[in-house]
């Protein structure tokens, strides 16, 4: 095979080039020395289906497959591209050159006749992909949110029993858990570069190597890094951090039910308690929670306690119960329109301004616009929905227009 890259620098593999590994990727080939040489040749990879191949596309042309109002992130691609040490392609063989693969593809929930599920094989069958085609000597770490006990005791034996099966050392890889904090919108490059990272190996030389090349990617002078003791803990980490913010907002969800009703300005209350530092991160109200981490990784625990450690007892109900809570706090804000209607919501139109599960994303996975959209619709209103960052809705399967309309 001729020749990819102009120089004999390390080759990084990113595997997943969606929210997070889009943006892994280019952070990666962002790294510079002191020369204003690159550190690292990056290669991403997507599966070759029409979304992965649009992004590997998009990629290649130097655009950010997702919109974004970040210009950090968008300089950085075409610079990347323009130097020649990042390149998209769903070209497998390629995790074959990789000093690093960082596995950055998603681990979902799945829910069945009210039964909530890990869709582990999806994952593990991704990452076997890594495992039969890595060299010796590779460094894997793990992006991705997953159940606790995953690296140890499901990714690490299936490394080892691959490694077996091509006639490898099955002790010449390293495996590593580093979850990412990435934030789309304005600071999407920042979130990685500028951010505190927890991370954890498998053993103490996959720590060591783990840590050494975050090290080159993150400022850790002024953000330094987070060892734990084992990927379990870095697994839990993520997990823990997650459901901490979506207890605290379900927490205030009902606070300010009471307040509405009792003629309470909660907003000022918040900010009378927020002057204590141990409260300054209260939440407060709002429409819902959404996004592909606060809507599921609270029952990841639970899921794992059951189906991974094999113990009983670990229900986590507060998690539990937050979900739920959030799930149904846009329907909160339905119900009040509804009420200025005298209950009929039948041809009434709504403007829905904004799709995505935050402010400046094009994220659309679990935003609690959907379940307000679907609701009024299904007690007959016509909703009309905007959002400056969405063209195309998926999970409704309806093209938005990014011009708000003439009322």
């Amino acid at each position: 095979m001729s020749k990819i890259f102009n120089n004999n620098k390390p080759i990084i593999c990113v595997q997943g080039l969606g929210y997070v590994g889009s943006a892994m990727a280019i952070a990666v080939s962002s790294r510079l020395d002191n020369y204003n040489e690159p550190l690292f040749n990056v290669i991403g990879l997507d599966i070759s289906s029409p979304m992965g191949k649009e992004r590997i596309k998009s990629i290649n042309s130097g655009v950010v497959p997702f919109k974004t109002n970040d210009k950090n992130l968008s300089k950085e691609l075409k610079k990347s591209i323009k130097r020649g040490n990042l390149i998209a392609t769903e070209d497998v063989n390629m995790y074959s050159k990789a000093s690093v693969v960082l596995v950055s593809i998603n681990c979902d929930l799945t829910r069945f006749k009210g039964n909530e599920s890990i869709a582990l094989d999806p994952f593990t069958n991704s990452v076997k992909t890594v495992a039969n085609y890595i060299s010796e000597g590779t460094l894997v770490i793990i992006e991705s949110t997953v159940p606790p006990g995953t690296c140890e005791k499901i990714l690490y034996p299936l490394f080892k029993k691959t490694f077996k099966q091509r006639n490898l050392n099955n002790n010449s890889f390293f495996l590593a858990h580093s979850y990412e904090r990435v934030m789309p919108g304005e600071n999407y490059f920042n979130s990685i570069i500028n951010f505190w990272r927890v991370f954890a190996g498998i053993n103490n030389e996959s720590s060591i190597r783990c840590q050494k090349f975050l090290s080159q990617i993150i400022n850790v002078t002024d953000y330094p890094l987070t060892k734990l003791d084992n990927t379990t803990a870095s697994e839990t980490a993520k997990l823990l951090e997650n459901s901490y913010r979506a207890v605290n907002i379900a927490f205030i969800e009902e606070w300010g039910r009471f307040a509405e009703e009792s003629g309470v300005d909660l907003y000022e209350v918040i900010d009378a308690i927020r002057m204590r530092p141990t409260h300054s991160n209260i939440r407060q109200p709002g429409f819902g929670v959404g996004g592909y981490c606060l809507t599921k990784d609270p029952l990841f625990a639970k899921i794992a306690a059951r189906d991974i450690f094999k113990i009983r007892g670990h229900d986590f109900p507060f998690s539990t119960q937050a979900v739920s809570i959030n799930t149904e706090m846009p329907l909160v804000s339905l119900t009040k329109i509804k009420k200025y209607f005298d209950n009929n919501l039948f041809n009434k139109k709504i403007l829905l301004m904004g799709i995505s599960y935050r402010q400046d994303v094009g994220d659309t996975r679990f935003s609690p616009s959907e379940i307000f959209y679907n609701e009024a619709k299904a007690q007959g209103a016509k909703v009309i929905a905007y959002d400056p960052l969405v063209d195309y809705w998926e999970e409704i399967d309806q093209s938005i227009s990014n011009k708000l309309p003439e009322t």
